[in-house]
């Protein structure tokens, strides 16, 4: 067994809502294990169980049954904060502060003073591209973006072992998508652990060393991004010099709308093609390897759900 960061194990949690306080299960079985030092994506569509898993991690929330260790501990535990640096996907804070003040209540909260305080705060800042002039000014004037910097500024003060964030490219430009990427990647390559949720799953294909896909509570892929795209099946497009009669196409082999261009569905029938071309002289220009995105998945898998 690796080092593993965080385990759960079977994971069921029931929300009572409603006048008659009916049940309705929110995560249903859920299992999965987070590696120390990866950078591990959550996603799922909306009210899929995303945000109470990080929940039911940081101890915000009690679960019906399993089992959950966060570093070895259980999150019913306090002494398992200890770990945790956290950011919420919609973060509340006093907005009469200024930044830099609400960075210096949290700093204090961790036991930081003094210059290794200032020192921690310069080197959150500097982390998040968070060193402007708006940082002094009161959090109530901050846009999104500048709220999102900030939270997460705020939970990687301690230098957590463990970094869980909710979301935290919500709201943020191109830029800022990018800045919070390299954030993440500067901390992993510092041994940090993360753990975070994303809606935008193009960033979480180019950071993510593994990733759990949630739909309706219960996880229905789980891996590596290329061991779950190459799962779903790969097409190759062949591009050639001249055309092909579709008569003369070898089997799982088809036209794409362009005369030269022809899918190829796996890798049987790409060698098919390519073993035709070389026995009637037809010049092979370009092929391309074709995975569906976590995206496709994604869809497919939320279809599969509501079918």
């Amino acid at each position: 067994m690796g080092d593993y960061m965080i385990q759960i194990e079977h994971l069921h949690k029931t929300y009572r809502s409603g006048f008659l306080m009916k049940p309705k299960l929110a995560l249903k079985d859920v299992s999965f294990n987070v590696e120390s030092g990866q950078v591990y994506g959550f996603i799922g569509p909306n009210g899929a169980g995303k945000s109470t898993t990080i929940k039911v991690l940081t101890g915000l929330l009690n679960f019906d049954s399993g089992k959950v260790l966060v570093n070895g501990i259980s999150p019913r535990d306090v002494k398992s904060r200890r770990f945790i640096g956290y950011s919420p996907e919609q973060p509340y804070f006093y907005d009469y502060l200024t930044g830099r003040e609400l960075l210096k209540f949290y700093g204090r909260l961790v036991g930081l003073e003094g210059s290794l305080l200032d020192s921690r705060i310069h080197w959150a800042l500097e982390l998040l591209h968070a060193d402007k002039d708006w940082i002094d000014r009161r959090l109530r004037s901050y846009s999104k973006g500048m709220m999102q910097r900030v939270g997460i500024a705020q939970a990687v003060l301690a230098k957590p072992k463990l970094l869980i964030l909710d979301e935290p490219m919500s709201g943020l430009d191109p830029m800022g998508r990018r800045d919070v990427r390299e954030a993440i990647q500067e901390l992993n390559r510092d041994g940090v652990t993360i753990f975070y949720s994303s809606h935008l799953l193009s960033d979480v294909e180019s950071i993510s060393h593994r990733v759990a896909m949630i739909v309706d509570g219960k996880i229905v892929r789980e891996g590596s991004v290329d061991e779950i795209t190459e799962s779903c099946g790969v097409e190759y497009h062949v591009r050639t010099r001249t055309t092909i009669l579709q008569n003369d196409l070898p089997e799982g082999v088809a036209p794409t709308g362009h005369p030269q261009e022809w899918v190829c569905v796996d890798d049987a029938a790409r060698d098919r093609l390519l073993a035709f071309c070389l026995s009637n002289g037809i010049a092979v220009e370009k092929m391309d390897h074709k995975r569906p995105s976590l995206e496709d998945i994604l869809t497919e898998e939320i279809a599969r759900a509501d079918a």
